[in-house]
């Protein structure tokens, strides 16, 4: 018989409320979360928290990757679980290979400017190439990442030259 976790089961069903809350915000982008969707998050949660051999003390990030990215262009109800549950592996992930040396804000903050502006919702390039670009920068001993003025300063970390729509659409003009 296969002995449970006390820990885990509370911990499991408090941020599956804490999720569930953010519907009410939520909503208003079209995005809601039903309670087994709810549950799915909480026990990845624990899985990526075991993978990535971390601990988290008190309020889980979950609720804060939801409020960063509900207003997302590229993540709608169809893809809504499934999208939180890879931007929660990823942020894990790089809080890893960034040394813990930067803020989860500014984690998020990075994520959600290159998940909307370099990646255009393409979760294996902002995973493998724009935080890997960043991650490399922080463990040399980059510090300049803070918000200044209102917009972030991460632009210089586009290095990959990536398609947009605005070139795309140039190049259609200057075919005609």
């Amino acid at each position: 018989m296969e002995q449970k976790n006390w820990l885990e089961e509370v911990s499991k069903q408090m941020l599956t409320a804490q999720v569930l809350e953010t519907n009410h915000y939520t909503q208003k982008y079209g995005l809601v979360l039903r309670k087994e969707d709810a549950a799915l998050l909480a026990k990845e949660r624990i899985d990526v928290l075991r993978k990535e051999r971390r601990v988290e003390f008190g309020q889980s990030i979950l609720p804060r990757i939801i409020y960063t990215f509900c207003d997302s262009s590229y993540i709608d109800q169809n893809n809504y679980c499934e999208s939180l549950i890879r931007l929660q592996e990823i942020f894990y992930l790089y809080k890893n290979e960034m040394l813990d040396e930067i803020t989860d804000d500014e984690l998020l903050e990075f994520m959600k400017e290159q998940f909307e502006n370099v990646c255009f919702g393409d979760f294996d390039y902002l995973e493998g190439t724009c935080l890997d670009i960043f991650a490399q920068a922080i463990r040399a001993g980059y510090s300049g990442y803070a918000k200044t003025e209102g917009k972030g300063e991460f632009e210089k970390f586009d290095i990959v030259r990536r398609w947009d729509r605005e070139l795309y659409l140039e190049a259609l003009r200057d075919c005609f």
